[in-house]
């Protein structure tokens, strides 16, 4: 589905069902230098179960037009702007990475339009290295396969991947290639710089009320979870749950995510 923001065009997969009112909406947003097809398998089963399903395409990302947003600030924005466009008054936002911290701030920023909050891989501040940041601006494909290498928890396949000789790594790394190619622009730099300047994490965490779910991969040295203590001692309420995985679990380990998430979102979606 392709809805229009800012004078863009806005992609959404929708898991093939169309948008009915009436059902409960859950919004699926991706990290840097990614796109909707991270959540392949988790945003089908829930299109699938009865729930409307918007995981989009950053700007600049993926069928998204328009140039890569510069702050998460305006990221939530956006995110806010397509709820509006597709009909949605209320919607759970999972968010993993950098998508964990646009889905945060767009609970800060309009409460009452998030009714349930879902955090992977995430932590707050969100900082990156210089390195890493140098990198992404200068050396690219060298800064893809470092990021690429630091997401999984090794280079086999984990047993949920789909099939045997199945790539978890190599899918992702060519993901990020094409999303350089599709973007020369500096896409990768502008992510990562936003990740690291994001300020108002502790206070939109302080002041989240709605139910929240927190996703961490035992073995993730991006985002690894004692990082995130911050963040979890200002979100108290949330539910802490952790899977046998590196910071791309949505792949090495599917079935656990997904799990995660339909005990989670379950609730609320029979709630309205």
């Amino acid at each position: 589905m392709i809805y229009e923001i800012d004078g863009a065009p806005a992609y959404t997969y929708t898991g093939g069902k169309p948008f009915v009112t009436e059902r409960p909406t859950i919004a699926f947003l991706h990290g840097a230098q990614n796109d909707h097809s991270v959540w392949a398998l988790q945003s089908r089963w829930f299109a699938w179960h009865g729930w409307n399903v918007l995981a989009v395409d950053l700007p600049g990302h993926g069928r998204s037009g328009g140039p890569a947003l510069a702050t998460v600030e305006a990221m939530a924005d956006w995110v806010l702007a397509l709820l509006d466009a597709a009909g949605a008054g209320k919607a759970v936002l999972v968010g993993h990475s950098m998508g964990s911290l646009i889905a945060l701030e767009a609970a800060h920023r309009a409460p009452e339009r998030v009714g349930g909050l879902a955090l992977l891989g995430t932590t707050w501040p969100m900082k990156v290295s210089d390195a890493l940041l140098a990198a992404s601006k200068d050396a690219l494909p060298a800064a893809i396969d470092m990021v690429n290498i630091w997401s999984h928890s090794g280079p086999l396949p984990r047993p949920a991947c789909p099939a045997p000789g199945f790539s978890v790594t190599g899918v992702s790394r060519r993901l990020m290639q094409r999303l350089a190619e599709q973007n020369p622009d500096q896409l990768f730099h502008t992510d990562f710089s936003a990740c690291n300047a994001y300020a108002n994490g502790g206070a939109a965490a302080a002041g989240v009320r709605c139910p929240a779910l927190f996703v961490f991969g035992a073995r993730d040295v991006m985002t690894p979870p004692r990082s995130a203590q911050a963040l979890t001692a200002a979100l108290k309420h949330g539910k802490i749950v952790s899977v046998d995985a590196g910071h791309a679990m949505m792949a090495e380990q599917a079935d656990a995510v997904l799990d995660a998430l339909i005990a989670f979102a379950g609730p609320l979606g029979t709630g309205g």
